[in-house]
């Protein structure tokens, strides 16, 4: 009987080849993009699961208070860790953490490597990372000791054992000797690393302090329900820490974060980019969409063919075929058409993997597509689509009575009716909902990317410092001033897109324990003119001032100070001209005077509101910026290239563009945004698939009709618009379902930028128009092609 239900099926399918082809793409392209999504939502909810202890394992982020102005971040100073392993015992073991950026020599090999991490030796008791070579209690026992991933091993020494050799690391090329080889980290792994040295190498061992918080600290719980017992005792054994340095309603505490939830749940970045729950839930609920619309499309498709199928299902009848196995012999033709359309979704899967992976910035590969939980997962959806999509077909076939349909009779009913019209609306909700979300995130992300900053990113190079480029600086920048196109060079510790430094600052009027949190970064002379920012008051540092901070004594520095507006207000001068000439102090140790009050701009993400931001001189840093002319880029780019190989050999030749700094800022916002973009495609398609269907059924259904309305004197005109008037009714009604559920999704994700676009009604008419012109677009292929046709050839059965 199965057999002959194949067979049948199959016999058909083939018959009737175009519509088969367009059920089998409707639902393979339905099948690829549910299938692609879910393999992102697995991956970003399977972050971190390999590490056996992360249950245990806590991220403290430091929380303190000066004057009112509460910060929190995901740092701590040294001291952290090794008093909370001491006093509190529900702790197990704790590890401190930093990445670096650090030039690596090894004979004729040089490199810079982004992902050189130091950490504890504690670190193998909290993480479960495998080491290949080497023994995890003496592997980062000591100072300038270093493990090495397996594939940075093979990269500086092929196949030699690396265990027991010397690495030259830094500016300084400091030896450091290799003590092990361990497993490459997981792409979904937030601790990711190269090159693994001693923390005792930094010499930061056990610092006195609490607030030079530059380092990453991790707990591991000996239980991981005592989270919540540590937190409670945590505000009041800070208390009396801080007793003494700490007055009035200012504090310093730490929060616990648990591990595993760093990434999709905090606020605070790791050492990488965190991505937020909220786009998983947006992705995994458009691969839920667009499985349904490939399901209606199905549906609509295969109830447009009702009629042609009906006389054949009289016929079994009166052979003597009963219900149910009509039923199967369709619920059969349902599993065969989404069995292929599975076959084609996989290949298609594979094969856009590799774009999907550049779009997401993740690292699925054809193990994870074919992994038994993937396939399982496809087979239980190819199966519930077999049946949701294939049953109700089947059960209208199969409840044909054979007479009326033998007769000519047989009659849509209401209910058939009602279903297929809300499928279509519920497409079209669907379908004009992620318009506007496009749209809207779009107009966002424009915004963004054209904003005025209040500093120039167009052409400017960001390129690595160190000490020993410090100390040749002056002529570094003169010989890079040579090349062609090159029109200023500035140093800086951060770059103007993201400036990280917290400091206090006074003015000399304020009390010395009144203290206002601050961001600030040490700029020398040119770091003004070469990234733009407008001087609304006073004048910018020139050269004696960077040298008035490089005398040898403390006490003979003499500081002088840039603030933004912002800055300038909390030190109680209301306009810039009043600032200039003040003393005041950037911490206790840093006494000067200010030079300028510059406009406020955005040195952090659109997410922030703008702070108070002082720019200072500093004899140390890490970041070279140089303004170019943008005309023969590639030409100043190589000159740039020879200039740095003949004056700094000991490091390799890189840069990077300030906008694409800018641009990581939001690489989540800017993934949706693309993602949206393609899935709002594919969902427009399946949705014209689905209305195509409709479509054609009505038509079909409406023949006689047209052909008796065209005898009597009826127009092309009269024909098309009565064909596709109850279709715009039904778009009309799900614009009218979609625009509040999309502006009320849209005001919340807009809510999340201090600086934003508002949303205008005209972005939701350019959505209805669209939503409305690519229905009439679908129906009027085939309603045209009625309206033109012979009416006796409709009538000549009558």
């Amino acid at each position: 009987m199965i057999q002959h239900y194949f067979r049948i099926a199959w016999r058909n399918l083939w018959k009737n080849k175009a519509f088969s082809l367009i059920n089998i793409a409707g639902l393979a392209i339905g099948l690829t993009c549910c299938l692609l999504m879910s393999l992102y939502v697995k991956y970003e909810l399977g972050y971190d699961s390999f590490q056996q202890k992360g249950d245990r394992i806590v991220r403290m982020i430091m929380e303190y208070s000066f004057s009112g102005s509460v910060n929190k971040g995901n740092y701590t100073s040294t001291k952290v860790a090794p008093v909370f392993k001491r006093t509190f015992p529900e702790v197990e073991a704790s590890v401190r953490m930093t990445q670096a950026s650090r030039v690596v020599h090894y004979q004729d090999k040089q490199f810079n490597e982004k992902r050189f991490m130091f950490a504890d030796s504690s670190f193998f008791d909290l993480f479960s990372f495998p080491l290949l070579k080497g023994s995890k209690s003496d592997a980062l026992s000591g100072p300038n000791k270093v493990v090495l991933t397996a594939s940075s091993a093979e990269r500086y020494f092929g196949k030699e054992d690396p265990v027991g050799k010397t690495i030259k690391v830094g500016s300084d090329e400091t030896d450091y000797q290799v003590t092990g080889v361990i497993a490459d980290c997981p792409s979904n792994s937030q601790i990711k690393y190269d090159f693994l040295a001693s923390f005792s190498t930094l010499g930061a061992n056990q610092e006195e302090t609490y607030w030079n918080a530059n380092y990453t600290t991790f707990l591991l719980l000996k239980d991981a329900a005592s989270i919540s017992a540590l937190q409670a005792k945590i505000p009041g054994f800070m208390k009396n820490e801080m007793k003494g340095e700490v007055s009035g309603s200012d504090y310093v505490t730490f929060q616990l974060e648990p591990f595993k939830s760093i990434h999709l749940h905090s606020e605070y970045s790791g050492f990488e980019p965190n991505n937020s729950i909220t786009y998983v839930y947006i992705v995994g609920a458009v691969a839920i969409l667009m499985l349904l619309i490939a399901c209606f499309t199905y549906i609509n498709l295969s109830t447009a063919r009702s009629m042609e199928r009906a006389k054949e299902v009289g016929i079994r009848k009166v052979a003597g075929a009963e219900k149910k196995q009509v039923f199967w012999q369709f619920i059969n033709e349902s599993v065969i058409i989404t069995f292929l359309s599975l076959c084609l979704s996989l290949a298609l899967t594979a094969l856009v993997l590799p774009a999907f992976n550049n779009l997401a910035d993740r690292e699925l590969g054809l193990k994870d597509l074919f992994s038994p939980f993937i396939l399982l997962f496809a087979f239980i959806v190819m199966l519930s689509i077999s049946f949701l999509a294939g049953s109700y077909p089947a059960l209208i076939l199969a409840r044909f009575q054979p007479i009326k349909v033998l007769k000519g009779s047989f009659k849509n009913t209401a209910s058939g009716l009602w279903l297929r019209r809300s499928l279509i609306v519920f497409q079209f909700v669907i379908s004009v909902f992620l318009i506007i979300a496009t749209f809207i995130i779009q107009n966002q992300l424009h915004f963004i990317q054209t904003k005025d900053l209040g500093y120039d990113r167009d052409h400017v190079l960001v390129m690595p410092m160190d000490g020993k480029m410090m100390k040749n600086i002056d002529a570094l920048k003169t010989e890079f001033k040579t090349v062609p196109g090159v029109q200023n060079i500035a140093r800086a510790v951060n770059d103007p897109t993201n400036i990280l430094g917290g400091y206090n600052m006074r003015s000399a009027s304020m009390p010395e324990e009144t203290q206002i949190m601050t961001t600030a970064n040490p700029v020398d002379e040119e770091f003004i003119k070469t990234t733009g920012i407008h001087i609304l008051a006073g004048a910018d540092f020139n050269h004696q001032d960077v040298l008035d901070v490089m005398k040898d004594s403390q006490n003979q520095k003499q500081y002088h100070y840039i603030l933004n507006e912002s800055a300038a207000r909390e030190l109680g001068w209301k306009k810039p001209e009043d600032a200039i000439g003040q003393k005041m102090f950037l911490g206790n140790q840093r006494p000067g005077y200010v030079k300028a009050v510059i406009r406020d701009f955005h040195f952090s993400s659109l997410h922030n509101p703008i702070k108070p931001l002082v720019l200072f001189n500093e004899e140390w840093t890490s970041t070279m910026l140089v303004k170019v002319s943008g005309s023969h880029l590639s030409q100043t780019i190589d000159g740039l290239q020879a200039k740095w190989k003949g004056m700094i050999p000991h490091r390799p030749f890189e840069y990077h563009f300030l906008d694409a700094d800018y641009d990581k800022l939001y690489s989540a916002e800017l993934r949706l945004g693309k993602v949206l973009n393609i899935f709002t495609a594919i969902a427009i398609l399946l949705a014209c698939l689905g209305l195509f269907g409709l479509s054609a059924y009505a038509i079909q259904q409406r023949t006689k009709e047209i052909g008796i309305r065209k005898v009597l004197g009826a127009s092309v005109s009269n024909v098309v618009t009565l064909l596709s008037r109850d279709f715009i009714r039904l778009v009309i009604v799900a614009i009218v379902i979609a625009f509040p559920v999309a502006g009320w999704v849209m005001f919340k994700w807009l809510q999340d930028f201090t600086y934003r676009i508002e949303m205008s009604w005209w972005m939701f008419a350019i959505a209805a128009f669209a939503a409305l012109f690519i229905t009439l677009f679908t129906i009027s292929f085939q309603a045209i092609r009625t309206a033109l046709g012979n009416p006796v050839k409709s009538l000549r059965t009558e």
